[in-house]
C-alpha cells in the first residue's frame, strides 16, 4: 500500500470521527448542553456530562476542521489555475451554504416550531418571514472568506516559498497557544461567545484563524504527517490537565462570572483553557490516526465520501428526530445516542440519495 493512499484513509477517517462529533455535540445541546440550537427538549436543561462534551468538542472539532481545510486547500491550489480554483470553492462551499441559507434554514426551523400547522403550512410560513441563515454552514461561509483572503495573500507574496520545514517546538507553540488565549481573551470582551457578526461567532476565531493558516503552512512539507509521539506527549498531558479542571470551573469554584467573555475569572480561564485544551486533543488525534487507523476499509471510503453531506443535512434530520422522541418518557441520555445515531445514518443514506443526482458529485 503507498504512502498517499495510508495519508488519505488517515485523515478519511478523521473527517468521519469529526462530522460524528458535529452531530453529537448538536444532539447534546438539545438534551441539556451548552449552545444554541434550533429546538431543546428541555429549554433550561443543564446536563453536566453534556455541557463538558460540548466544551472539550468546541475546543477542538471546529478548528481541527480549518486545519485540515487548510492543509488540502493549498493541495487543490497548487493543482488548479486561480479562476478554476475560486469557481471550485464556490461549487464545494458556496452552493451548499445558499441551499442551506434559503431552503434548509427554513425547513429546520418549520421542524421545530411548535404549531398544530402541517409541516408544509409552516414551512411556507418560515420562508415568507424569511427565517434564512447559515446554520452550520457557518463553516462554509468562513472557508471562503479565508481562501479568498490567502489567494490575495499568496499573490503579494510566495507564501509556498516561506512555509516552515519542522514542525514548532514546545515552547514557541506554548507561547503561542497563550497567546491566542489572550487574544481570544480581548476579542470576548467586545464580541462574547454566542453574539454573532455576520453569523460567525467572532469570540471562535483567533483560534480558527491561526488554525486555518497553519495547515495552508503546514502543506509544502506535510508536517502534519510528521507528528510524533514524543511531540505529542506534553500536548496531551496539558489537555488532559485542563480536561480535569472543568468540573471545577463549572462549579464557579474559580469565582463568578460569564465564561462567554468579560473582566472576570470565568472569562480567563475558557479563553485561554480552549487552546490548551484543544491543541493537544488535535496532536494527539493526527498522531493516534497516522498509526492505528491509516488503512482504509470500504465501509470507511463509502462512509467518507459522503461525510460532507452529513454535515450539510443533518440539522433538519437531528430536529427531525429529537421532535419525534420528545414525548417519549425516556432518559435524555438514551435519546441522546438515539438521536445522534439515527441522524448519522440518515445522512449517509441521504447523502447517497443525491449523489446519484447528475453534477452532485462536484459539490457533495
Amino acid at each position: 500500500m503507498t504512502t498517499s493512499v495510508q495519508r488519505q484513509a488517515h485523515f478519511d477517517h478523521l473527517r468521519i470521527l469529526l462530522t460524528f462529533l458535529v452531530v453529537l455535540h448538536h444532539a447534546a445541546i438539545t438534551y441539556g448542553g451548552s449552545g444554541g440550537w434550533y429546538w431543546r427538549e428541555l429549554p433550561n436543561a443543564s446536563v453536566v456530562p453534556l455541557i463538558m462534551l460540548n466544551a472539550i468538542d468546541q475546543s477542538f472539532f471546529m478548528g481541527f476542521f480549518f486545519l485540515l481545510s487548510g492543509y488540502f486547500m493549498v493541495a487543490s491550489l497548487e493543482r488548479k489555475t486561480t479562476a478554476s480554483f475560486l469557481i471550485d470553492r464556490f461549487v464545494r462551499l458556496g452552493i451548499p451554504l445558499l441551499v442551506y441559507f434559503f431552503l434548509l434554514s427554513p425547513l429546520t426551523i418549520a421542524l421545530a416550531y411548535d404549531s398544530p400547522a402541517n409541516i408544509a403550512e409552516k414551512y411556507w410560513l418560515m420562508i415568507k418571514e424569511q427565517q434564512f441563515g447559515p446554520g452550520p454552514l457557518w463553516f462554509a461561509e468562513a472557508l471562503l472568506i479565508f481562501a479568498v483572503v490567502y489567494l490575495l495573500i499568496h499573490k503579494l507574496i510566495d507564501v509556498i516559498r516561506w512555509s516552515p520545514a519542522r514542525l514548532p517546538g514546545f515552547i514557541p507553540l506554548l507561547l503561542v497557544a497563550l497567546g491566542f488565549g489572550m487574544i481570544s481573551f480581548i476579542v470576548r470582551l467586545k464580541i462574547p461567545v454566542g453574539n454573532e457578526v455576520l453569523w460567525l461567532q467572532l469570540g471562535f476565531f483567533p483560534c480558527y484563524i491561526f488554525l486555518f493558516f497553519a495547515g495552508c503552512a503546514a502543506h509544502k512539507h506535510q508536517l502534519l504527517d510528521k507528528v510524533s509521539g514524543k511531540y505529542v506527549m506534553p500536548w496531551v498531558v496539558i489537555s488532559l490537565v485542563a480536561i480535569s479542571t472543568l468540573p471545577f470551573a463549572l462549579a464557579h469554584l474559580f469565582g463568578a462570572g460569564a465564561f462567554e467573555g468579560g473582566w472576570n475569572a470565568n472569562a480567563i480561564y475558557y479563553a485561554f483553557w480552549d487552546p490548551l485544551t484543544g491543541w493537544g486533543i488535535i496532536l494527539g488525534l493526527l498522531w493516534f490516526f497516522r498509526h492505528f487507523l491509516s488503512v482504509p476499509t470500504s465501509l470507511s471510503q463509502w462512509v467518507a465520501r459522503r461525510v460532507y453531506g452529513v454535515f450539510i443535512f443533518h440539522a433538519p434530520i437531528l430536529v427531525a428526530f429529537s421532535v419525534a422522541l420528545g414525548s417519549f418518557a425516556i432518559s435524555p441520555y438514551i435519546k441522546f445516542i438515539i438521536v445522534s445515531a439515527l441522524t448519522f445514518v440518515s445522512g449517509l443514506l441521504l447523502t447517497s440519495l443525491f449523489l446519484r443526482i447528475p453534477g452532485a458529485r462536484k459539490i457533495l
